[in-house]
């Protein structure tokens, strides 16, 4: 952009402008500054409807209502979160292991309390969860389980789903106290 980087984590500064208008380009949805909150690395992060939400990650994933130039950055982002999945989410995260499992068949990143997005490219899908309580954990396993429902897999591939789809849940002494489970009605 040829602008100072200097405080880029300002919401009035160019970078995060810019953010922004991708934002609404990709969601169609107008982000109000009384709709925006400050992450964890103090980086505006804006209030967005499900609906836009999924839509957006559809545009993400296909490319399609995306300017040419739009589009063609969104393939290369998807295509080196694909070839290098460790680096969206880090060691031992369901966003990492999800992407290993189906490289670029399946986009998937968690956001902030209990919100979950991801695209399925081939099939023109976005999704996006949020989970009241705030927790990752069922947001997951409604992830895993969107993914078996409306990706063509092979039986190895639903294998390895299903820990995602139904996870244990262990105490410190690795005892399983419960579990996640997803509902029919999904």
């Amino acid at each position: 952009m040829g602008i100072d980087h200097t405080d880029y984590w300002r919401p009035e500064h160019p970078v995060q402008r810019e953010v922004r208008a991708v934002l609404e380009d990709f969601t169609g949805a107008v982000l109000a500054q009384k709709v925006c909150a400050i992450d964890g690395c103090s980086v505006p992060t804006w209030a967005v409807p499900l609906e836009s939400l999924a839509h957006g990650f559809a545009k993400f994933g296909t490319g399609h209502g995306l300017l040419p130039a739009r589009a063609s950055a969104a393939a290369r982002l998807r295509q080196a979160c694909a070839q290098k999945p460790w680096h969206v989410a880090g060691t031992d995260r369901f966003c990492t292991e999800i992407m290993q499992l189906f490289g670029a068949r399946v986009f998937v990143k968690t956001g902030a309390e209990g919100v979950y997005c991801g695209a399925l490219p081939q099939q023109g899908l976005g999704i996006a969860i949020k989970c009241d309580d705030g927790a990752g954990r069922a947001a997951q396993a409604i992830m895993a389980a969107l993914i078996a429902r409306f990706l063509p897999l092979d039986p190895a591939e639903h294998a390895a789903l299903v820990p995602f789809m139904a996870p244990s849940l262990r105490n410190w002494n690795g005892f399983e106290v419960g579990a996640v489970r997803v509902t029919e009605a999904l």
